[in-house]
């Protein structure tokens, strides 16, 4: 459906170690730092990925820097932003009726400590051996802006329902 490009790697690695923070970027709206944002609220704001290996592929992350996935939160606010996370997970499955939802925490403190979920929906009919971390072995999706757009808005609409229910 969509193509697939090989990422420069070295130049991403010295980006995210010299630069600032892209979460806090995409908080402040820094135009360095462009995001098709699909929620966010006092604690958390949720994005597609820049760098998609599957459609779909979405971040959620407080707003507020911070680098412990857990060391840096009191309980209550660590599970509001789990909260969050379980919403956009099921929004991002129903909507694009994945065969399953996979959840990670990235990141590390000399390269993207701000913490985020990663939240990647398994496309149905992937093969075995492609799924779990074999996703990450095909290059990033090639997919047009306003189809980013026009995605973020379908997730964006599933979780305003799912938060009604």
């Amino acid at each position: 459906m969509f193509e697939r490009y090989e990422m420069d790697w070295d130049a991403y690695h010295r980006r995210a170690q010299t630069g600032p923070c892209f979460v806090c970027g995409i908080v402040a709206r820094n135009p360095e730092f462009p995001a098709h944002v699909i929620y966010e609220d006092q604690t958390a704001i949720v994005f597609l990925d820049k760098y998609p290996r599957v459609y779909g592929y979405t971040i959620v992350a407080p707003r507020e820097h911070r680098a412990q996935v857990t060391g840096d939160f009191a309980i209550e606010d660590f599970l509001a932003l789990q909260r969050i996370v379980h919403r956009t997970a099921e929004a991002v499955r129903q909507e694009l009726n994945a065969e399953r939802i996979y959840l990670l925490s990235l990141g590390s403190n000399q390269r993207n400590a701000h913490v985020h979920w990663h939240v990647v929906p398994l496309p149905a009919g992937v093969p075995y051996r492609e799924q779990q971390l074999g996703i990450y072995k095909k290059g990033i999706l090639k997919i047009p802006d306003e189809e980013m757009t026009a995605l973020a808005a379908r997730i964006r609409r599933r979780m305003d329902q799912l938060k009604r229910e």
